[in-house]
This record gives structure tokens, C-alpha cells and sequence, in this order.
């Protein structure tokens, strides 16, 4: 005797909607894991150049949590621009809902690089040359540019020239507070400029300046992203809701009108995002000391 099992019109397509979604995040798992292999880092292919353009926490563990949620959304609801939407929001949502770490970071090492020219002004007036003072200082560094410190004492230590060696600092600190420093730094060791602990302390002063503004702009974009976090948490929760106690209400999302409506409001949804993002963004100015200048004064020869 022979059972014949019946597939109905709905579950067919929703276990074909399952496959295909499965088969495409797969297919872009791999090719985002191809485009990262160590092998390829001394090629800068286009590849390579469009994965460098990408956010630095778009880490590989947020990418496989997000594509695992997207198939399993695309699987439940058998809607595939749900599983694309899906994954744009859990690579994009958590950076711009969660606590702005990297904002807090840049003030803290502000405020570190603060205490550090402090530290550099005090010791230069007790009478100790530029060289001597920042191997002293480097020792006691803030927490904050502690592998900064450390690693530019090594190099003074190696016998690098303090110019090319404070270059590299500025390079690897990665701000432009810090060029700002380093630049009357590097003044003073090539043309020994007098009066250097004054501008030292000047300059700290700017940089608190510059701290204090920063905690303002930080406590209202505070505000925006808290605003930001309801409206998310409410669209998810209603979405949630319906899924799972109103099924019947979204069937007109299983048409093909109703995929590219859901694609509509998704797509209004992250240029909403996009923009909040935006305004709460902080254009950095120009930078006075860049990886080409430092690669020109670690020339051979030692000329800065």
C-alpha cells in the first residue's frame, strides 16, 4: 500500500522561498568570506578595496549571526525581501542602537593625550631634554595610549630620530588633536624652538576645550539615538506581534505586490536610518600628519 503525500500550493512555495533564500546567503557567506582570506592581503584588488570600504564593526561574527536570523525569518515567513531586510538590520541596527563605544573611546584617549602634554610641559621645565622627557613620560602614559607610548619609546630607544619616531606616534594615535601635538613637537626637535612648555600647555588647554565640546555634542546625540531605539523596538514589536498572533493580517506580503511594498517600507526604513545616522556624525578636520609623511621620514638616511 502506497501513502501519497500532497503538497498544497502554499507549502511549496514557502519551502522553495526557504531553499532560494538559504542558497543566496550562502552563496554571499562565501563571498564574503572569500574577498577576507589572509591570502589575498597583499593584493588590493576591487574586492579587497569594496572591504575596506566597509564598517569596522561589521565583523564576521555579526555577519553569520545576521544571515543565520535572516533564514530563519525568510524560512518562517516565506517572504525573501524578509530575509534581505533582515540581514541589513542585524549588521546595521546594533551600531547605530547600542552605546556609541566608539565616541567614548575618542574622548577618552582626547583626554589622555590632554594629560600626556601636561606630563610633557612639566617635565620639560624641570629641565629635561625634549628626547628625555617623552622616554620619562612614556614609562607613566595614560591608560588610554598606553601601546601608543610604549611603542614610541622603543622606537627612540632602537635609535630612530625623534622627528620620524614622533611622526609614526602621531600616525598610529590616529587623530588629529594628536598632529596638532606632535607637530610642535617634531618643530622643536628639528629647530630647537624655545618656549616649548608653554605651548605645551596651551595646547593641553585646547584639547580639554576641545573634550568639554565633544561630552556636549555626545549628550544630545544621546537624545536622538534613544529616539532612535524606541521606534525600532515598537516597528519590531508590532511586526513580531502580528507574525505571531495575526498571521492571516499580512497575507497580502506573500504576493509579488506585496514583497516589493515590503521591499518599499524596508527601503524607507534604512534611509531613515541612514540619515540619523548622518546627522549625528562628526566630520573630522584634515589631518597634518598622514602614513605618506611618515613613510617620507623613515626614508633611508634618516632625513625627516
Amino acid at each position: 500500500m502506497t501513502t501519497t503525500i500532497h503538497w498544497g500550493t502554499g507549502a511549496v512555495t514557502a519551502v522553495a522561498v526557504a531553499c532560494g533564500t538559504v542558497c543566496g546567503l550562502g552563496l554571499v557567506a562565501i563571498g564574503y568570506g572569500a574577498v577576507r582570506r589572509t591570502a589575498r592581503e597583499e593584493q588590493v584588488g576591487l574586492g579587497r578595496r569594496l572591504l575596506g570600504r566597509l564598517p569596522a564593526e561589521w565583523t564576521t561574527r555579526r555577519f553569520t549571526i545576521a544571515v543565520t536570523v535572516a533564514v530563519v525569518v525568510g524560512a518562517l515567513t516565506g517572504w525573501p525581501v524578509a530575509a534581505v531586510v533582515t540581514t541589513v538590520a542585524g549588521l546595521t541596527l546594533p551600531g547605530l542602537l547600542g552605546p556609541d563605544r566608539a565616541a567614548a573611546l575618542r574622548t577618552e584617549r582626547m583626554e589622555a593625550l590632554a594629560a600626556w602634554t601636561e606630563m610633557l610641559r612639566d617635565t620639560l621645565c624641570a629641565a629635561a631634554g625634549l628626547e628625555q622627557a617623552v622616554l620619562v613620560t612614556a614609562d607613566i602614559a595614560p591608560a588610554a595610549l598606553e601601546g601608543e607610548m610604549r611603542t614610541l619609546a622603543a622606537a627612540i630607544r632602537a635609535g630612530r630620530s625623534l622627528p620620524s619616531a614622533l611622526r609614526a606616534f602621531a600616525v598610529e594615535v590616529d587623530d588629529p588633536l594628536a598632529d596638532v601635538v606632535v607637530a610642535a613637537l617634531v618643530m622643536a626637535a628639528e629647530q630647537q624652538a624655545g618656549q616649548l612648555a608653554p605651548l605645551l600647555g596651551e595646547l593641553a588647554e585646547s584639547v580639554r576645550e576641545q573634550v568639554a565640546m565633544r561630552q556636549r555634542i555626545d549628550a544630545g546625540r544621546a537624545s536622538v539615538r534613544t529616539g532612535v531605539r524606541v521606534t525600532v523596538l515598537v516597528t519590531l514589536g508590532m511586526a513580531v506581534g502580528m507574525v505571531v498572533f495575526n498571521r492571516p493580517y499580512l497575507d497580502p506580503f506573500d504576493t509579488l505586490t506585496g514583497q516589493v511594498v515590503l521591499a518599499a517600507v524596508g527601503g524607507l526604513f534604512a534611509v531613515s536610518f541612514t540619515y540619523l545616522s548622518a546627522i549625528g556624525r562628526i566630520d573630522e578636520p584634515v589631518r597634518l600628519i598622514t602614513p605618506a609623511v611618515t613613510g617620507t621620514a623613515s626614508a633611508p638616511g634618516g632625513q625627516p
